[in-house]
């Protein structure tokens, strides 16, 4: 339920946004791609990935697009002391970034992960596999450097994300159901924009 509110909301702030983008028409010039690496830590858990995206500057505030990926985690004392679960996620999804300031931005993802299981039991017996999907919704905060629309300049930024559904088969959760911080660096690079401009 939570998965088809936050849906409708997106599909509200697009149709908001396309009138604005009908008297304006597309422009390349806001087409722009990049990625980032995440790392997340927690106790007993560890995470790292990579998110390549491609989007459209739809104002000078505020960006959307679409992002992939791929995202390793390993963890102990998953059932009991010493035991580990390792997990490789695959996903797609759609993102939004506001800029209240230039350098500062709101970020909202919401993403359907596709997760491979492999449980290792600390006594030796043999380990067991399994596969799960599922939906989480990303929520943070971060920082840019030089973040000028129109100059076709990259710029590097860092963000500090929580997964906010909690769905148990979220790849962003711990054993015990808790959200675990998702630090993201990466780069945005314009596309088809002169240098100046």
């Amino acid at each position: 339920m939570k998965t088809l509110s936050l849906a409708v909301a997106c599909l509200l702030s697009i149709s908001v946004f396309a009138q604005d983008f009908e008297s304006k028409g597309f422009k390349k010039e806001n087409l722009f791609t990049g990625g980032s690496l995440s790392v997340g830590f927690s106790n007993n858990s560890f995470q790292i990935g990579g998110n390549p995206m491609f989007g459209y500057s739809i104002a000078p505030w505020l960006d959307a697009g679409v992002v992939v990926n791929y995202n390793y985690a390993s963890f102990r004392d998953w059932y009991i002391y010493d035991d580990k679960m390792r997990q490789s996620t695959y996903g797609a999804g759609a993102f939004t970034r506001l800029f209240p300031i230039r350098f500062l931005f709101a970020h909202a993802q919401i993403e359907q992960n596709y997760t491979r299981l492999k449980y290792i039991p600390n006594d030796g017996t043999s380990s067991s596999t399994a596969s799960v999907n599922g939906p989480s919704l990303l929520l943070g905060a971060g920082y840019s450097t030089n973040r000028q629309p129109g100059y076709g300049q990259p710029f590097f930024y860092v963000s500090l994300l929580f997964d906010v559904l909690g769905d148990e088969t979220s790849p962003y959760i711990d054993e015990r159901g808790r959200a675990i911080p998702i630090v993201r660096a990466g780069l945005q690079v314009p596309l088809f924009q002169g240098r100046g401009r």
